[in-house]
């Protein structure tokens, strides 16, 4: 894939994500107070709602007062799937969406860190911590970068035993078609 086309799939895919991290922020700051709660129906309390809450950590809430070295860790990540993203294998499209989507979740999140010093974070399932749509890419990319690894392992063993089916076998000991002396 020639680098400009390889660089718009992965922009295009970022900045939606993006998009779409930045409003749904926006919409929680500015219609919840810190700490407030919606609910569309009571009945989904426990199970899920919007949350409006901050986190200087990494995503889930881990490693809280890490805000400098995950800004630092960002600009890394960030950096390293723009030098590797146009090196892809064109066809391995797990490889491609798993750095979409970890892409426009860093920057996202980088936003946050940059404007204001924390991550506005909104969305809470049962017990589990309060994240937003930037983590949950990242985590998805995570979750799509080792569903592609086990596919291609999968694709490669499939491959050498075809391969090794049609390839005969020659036995140990003995070598057809020379001639023995004595």
């Amino acid at each position: 894939m020639k680098p400009w086309r390889a660089y718009m799939e992965l922009l295009l895919t970022a900045g939606i994500i993006v998009a779409l991290d930045q409003w749904t922020k926006v919409l929680v700051r500015t219609r919840l107070p810190f700490g407030g709660t919606w609910v569309p129906w009571d009945w989904m309390t426990p199970y899920a709602r919007i949350i409006h809450w901050y986190n200087t950590g990494a995503a889930f809430g881990l490693f809280q007062r890490g805000n400098v070295v995950f800004t630092v860790l960002a600009f890394f990540v960030i950096a390293a799937i723009l030098y590797y993203y146009p090196h892809l294998p064109a066809g391995d499209w797990t490889l491609h969406l798993a750095l979409d989507l970890q892409m426009g979740g860093a920057i996202g999140n980088l936003i946050d860190r940059l404007t204001s010093g924390q991550v506005t974070d909104f969305i809470s399932v049962g017990t589990f911590p309060v994240f937003n749509i930037a983590d949950g890419c990242i985590s998805t990319g995570v979750g799509v970068l080792l569903l592609g690894a086990w596919l291609n392992e999968r694709a490669e063993k499939k491959l050498v035993a075809v391969g090794s089916k049609g390839v005969p076998q020659v036995e140990s000991g003995s070598d057809k078609g020379e001639k023995r002396s004595g």
